[in-house]
């Protein structure tokens, strides 16, 4: 199974691909389903590759709106996704765009091994982008919040911040 879950620290961690059928009735949207409901009480983050919106050359994808749909029904707080080849940081919102601080934040973080990409676009509730510098998000996962920095491959901190969870 190319998708899967697992507690860390009182998160539950859902790695989930973008690259299969994902659609209302898919396998793995049925599995989605499932293992929200059975998780345990406490914040989600969720992982897969191709982002739901983003500012660079890859631009928006509507393939996991399916996705963001569970998650945000579970009350998650976090999507981090790679793809397109910059970094974003979203405010937190529902899965219509609009913005909602209960909703989830999403990181877009492809700043790993490709070259860079320009923007193409603006995107509503883009808090933070970067387009020129390669890096590494380090997120710190707390019960009742969580913090991020963008660390270049300078070892300078690009964007950082602290949220609390939706629990």
């Amino acid at each position: 199974m190319s998708y899967f879950s697992f507690d860390l620290g009182g998160w539950h961690i859902v790695s989930l691909n973008s690259e299969v059928e994902q659609d209302r009735d898919s396998p793995q949207l049925r599995w989605l389903r499932r293992d929200l409901e059975a998780r345990p009480a406490g914040p989600i983050l969720a992982i897969w590759h191709r982002p739901r919106w983003g500012s660079g050359g890859h631009r928006d994808s509507k393939k996991p709106r399916w996705f963001w749909n569970e998650l945000y029904a579970h009350r998650a707080e976090v999507v981090l996704n790679g793809h397109s080849h910059h970094y974003e940081r979203f405010a937190p919102q529902r899965p219509d765009q609009v913005a909602d601080a209960r909703g989830i934040r999403q990181f877009v973080v492809g700043t790993g091994g490709r070259r860079l990409s320009a923007r193409s676009k603006f995107t509503p509730h883009s808090e933070a982008s970067r387009f020129d510098v390669w890096g590494i998000l380090k997120l710190a996962l707390r019960p009742a919040s969580y913090g991020w920095e963008f660390i270049s491959t300078h070892d300078e901190v690009v964007d950082r911040g602290e949220w609390p969870t939706n629990r």
